[in-house]
C-alpha cells in the first residue's frame, strides 16, 4: 500500500492581520508552506505530496519548488474538507483504494518527520487510521452568550487534535463526499471518519507541532524550529 500526501493550503488567513495568506509568511527565511512541504517530503515513503490551492493564488510560483511525480498541486475549495476532497479527486489515477493519505495542516511547520512515522507505525494495523494529538493540559472553561464562565469542562480523556492525520484513500473520499452531501462542512477528517460511525485512533504527538493562526506564533514557531535544528 502505497502512501500519499495533502496539504489544503487555499485558506485566506482572515485572523493574521495580514496581506499575505498565513501560509505564505516567512519564518527563518523560508515560508510556513515551505516548512511543512520540507517535512513530509522527508518522510521517504510518500510517494507525492498533493497541495490544493486557492484558483487566484499568486505566491505559490515565487516559491520556486520543482513540481514533478512527488510534488504537484490542485484548485482548492471554498472550505478545507472541500479542498482535500479535490487533492484526493487528483490523485484518483494513481491511488488505490486502500492506501493511506495524510493529510497535514499547510500552517504547521515544526510537525517533525519522527512524529509523522510514529503515526504511520501506530496505524499500520487499524482498519480505519488516526491522527496526531496532544491531551488537554488547561483547565477549560464554557461561555455563556454574555461572555462569562457558565462551566467548567472536565478535561479527563480530551485531546487537542493536530496534523497529520492518516486514513484510507477510499474511506476518506467517501466519508467527506458523504459528510458534504449531508450539508455538514468538517473542520478535520477525522470528524467526517467520525460523522460516517468510525472511530480514529489517537496518537500522542509533540506539543510543539502549533498551528499558525495569530500574528504571536510566528516568533514562536522561529524559536521551535531553531530549538529542533539543534535536537
Amino acid at each position: 500500500m502505497a502512501i500519499w500526501a495533502i496539504i489544503p493550503a487555499a485558506g485566506i488567513g482572515s485572523r493574521m492581520q495580514s496581506g499575505v495568506p498565513k501560509q505564505y509568511l516567512q519564518i527563518n527565511n523560508q515560508t510556513v508552506l515551505a516548512h511543512a512541504l520540507t517535512r513530509l517530503s522527508a518522510v521517504a515513503e510518500v510517494e507525492c505530496v498533493v497541495v490544493a490551492l486557492h484558483p487566484r493564488d499568486s505566491h505559490w510560483a515565487t516559491l520556486a519548488l520543482q513540481e514533478g511525480p512527488r510534488l504537484t498541486t490542485c484548485a482548492g475549495g471554498d472550505d478545507r474538507c472541500r479542498s482535500v476532497l479535490n487533492a484526493l479527486a487528483a490523485l484518483q489515477t494513481r491511488a488505490q483504494q486502500d492506501d493511506w493519505v495524510l493529510v497535514h495542516d499547510a500552517v504547521r511547520p515544526c510537525v517533525t518527520t519522527g512524529d509523522i512515522c510514529r503515526l504511520l507505525g501506530e496505524v499500520a494495523e487499524h482498519p480505519v487510521g488516526g491522527l496526531l494529538a496532544v491531551p488537554v493540559s488547561s483547565t477549560l472553561k464554557k461561555a455563556g452568550a454574555d461572555g462569562n464562565i457558565c462551566a467548567t469542562v472536565d478535561r479527563t480523556d480530551l485531546w487537542q487534535a493536530s496534523t497529520p492525520q492518516v486514513f484510507r484513500y477510499g474511506l476518506l473520499r467517501k466519508t467527506l463526499t458523504d459528510a458534504i452531501a449531508a450539508g455538514v462542512l468538517v473542520t478535520d477528517e477525522a470528524s467526517a471518519l467520525e460523522l460516517a460511525g468510525f472511530a480514529p485512533r489517537l496518537v500522542r504527538g509533540r506539543a510543539d507541532n502549533i498551528k499558525i493562526t495569530f500574528p504571536e506564533d510566528l516568533p514562536l514557531a522561529s524559536l521551535i524550529l531553531q530549538a529542533q535544528a539543534r535536537e
